[in-house]
């Protein structure tokens, strides 16, 4: 039986972590399972349809691909279509209640401690009154009449779930101009698409069993959908987009991993794709900035110079990358560390350390300087003044970069050159 997944990020803006971390899920589970994977284009809201480009680019970014694209905003005769069917099955009726009309009628039952779910109330309609109604400019829009029974499924994450779909509003499909609800949308296009296998994030479980109530009046077989939902991340990630974290720094196998949930060091989506269980994809879903800047610095301390050149300051060489690159958290630092390699920065005065700085210039090596040079100068000086460990290295350091830590100095030095490095003894001896 061909298996088939589907990507569907959401295009309300740059696309989140949360949104990412479905759709990597789901190509991993695709992927694992040898299935089609296809991407859902949910740009039925001419305002989304300005973030399809985006959410494409940042799904490659990620490294996922896929094996072809539907766009609902192509669809519009089909979702017509879909809901003629309902409603000749008698599961879909108009609505002309407006926002207010319907906000008054949940206070009034949460008063009455009653469920603040819809009452039903159009299905009681007449044809006259609902002709009387269109008679006045009203258009209805459409609900769908839910089943009575609950719906209840075997989740690859969560086990046995059942959703008691007599404690849901008919949920609205269609709106007044004809315009489908992404719900609705969604299972049509599921339907059609032959997906097989649907992820989701755990808070989505009510309305995975609206869309199984939906998908057997459209006369598809619910049964042999296989369901998983995932706990969702934190508050914090909600905030953060691929956008923002890779102009930050971030790099993509770092995310992956951080949200694939099974690295603690960076992994390919080829090994991820090897290792993946979908049983275990819901465990530990808090997200920690800690964990993905770690994960970071030890993705950019594997780059080779030729992997990130392009994105590095004008100019720098792969001695500087070399460098720089096991100390980095955020691909952003190494601007600052390039102005302190060419820049003109300007060291603080460092108290109290005058004399040393002053013997530290009287002691620097004369260029050309060779790998060794940290290493013999250093050597000397400690020789001439007696001091050693931090008492040695640390005023040394802040003179020379600005910075109390970073790259290794032994390599760092020869890139900085003789003029710079006693300008800053200098002004820092002062």
């Amino acid at each position: 039986m061909r298996r088939t997944l589907r990507l569907a990020p959401s295009l309300a803006g740059f696309l989140t972590l949360p949104s990412a971390r479905v759709a990597l899920l789901t190509w991993l589970w695709a992927r694992g399972l040898g299935a089609e994977v296809a991407l859902r284009l949910d740009d039925l809201d001419p305002r989304d349809a300005a973030h399809a480009a985006d959410a494409e680019h940042d799904l490659r970014w990620l490294g996922l691909d896929w094996d072809g694209v539907r766009r609902q905003s192509a669809r519009a005769p089909r979702y017509a279509e879909a809901a003629a069917v309902l409603e000749r099955a008698g599961r879909l009726y108009p609505c002309f209640e407006s926002e207010d009309e319907l906000r008054v009628k949940r206070e009034l039952r949460a008063r009455r401690d009653q469920a603040t779910i819809y009452d039903r109330a159009m299905l009681r309609m007449t044809p006259a009154q609902r002709a009387q109604a269109e008679a006045r400019g009203k258009r209805p829009y459409w609900r769908f009449l839910l089943s009575a029974e609950p719906v209840a499924w075997t989740d690859a994450i969560l086990g046995r779930v059942t959703v008691k779909l007599s404690a849901m509003s008919d949920p609205v499909v269609m709106r007044a101009d004809g315009t489908p609800l992404p719900l609705f949308a969604s299972v049509v296009d599921d339907i059609d698409a032959g997906v097989t296998h649907l992820l989701a994030s755990e808070e989505m479980r009510g309305a995975s069993g609206i869309a199984l109530d939906l998908g057997h009046a459209l006369g598809a077989r619910v049964a042999r959908l296989r369901l998983a939902h995932v706990a969702p991340l934190s508050a914090a990630a909600e905030r953060l987009t691929l956008r923002r974290l890779r102009g930050d720094g971030i790099e993509a196998a770092a995310i992956v991993a951080v949200l694939a949930r099974e690295a603690d060091a960076p992994a390919t989506l080829a090994d991820l794709r090897q290792s993946f269980e979908i049983s275990r994809a819901g465990a530990g879903a808090a997200f920690e900035m800690d964990r993905l800047r770690a994960l970071n610095r030890a993705v950019l301390s594997r780059l080779a110079f030729a992997e990130v050149a392009p994105r590095l300051p004008q100019g720098a060489t792969e001695a500087f990358w070399l460098a720089i690159r096991d100390d980095l958290d955020l691909l952003s630092e190494a601007r600052g560390w390039w102005e302190v390699v060419v820049g003109t920065i300007v060291p603080p005065v460092i108290e109290g350390e005058g004399p040393f700085l002053r013997a530290a210039l009287g002691h620097l090596p004369p260029e050309p300087w060779h790998r060794g040079v940290w290493r013999d100068w250093t050597a000397s000086l400690a020789a001439a003044t007696g001091r050693a460990g931090d008492a040695l290295f640390a005023p040394l350091r802040l003179a020379l970069t600005g910075e109390d830590h970073g790259p290794d100095l032994a390599a760092l030095l020869p890139l900085i050159g003789r003029p710079r490095a006693a300008l800053r003894l200098r002004v820092a001896a002062a």
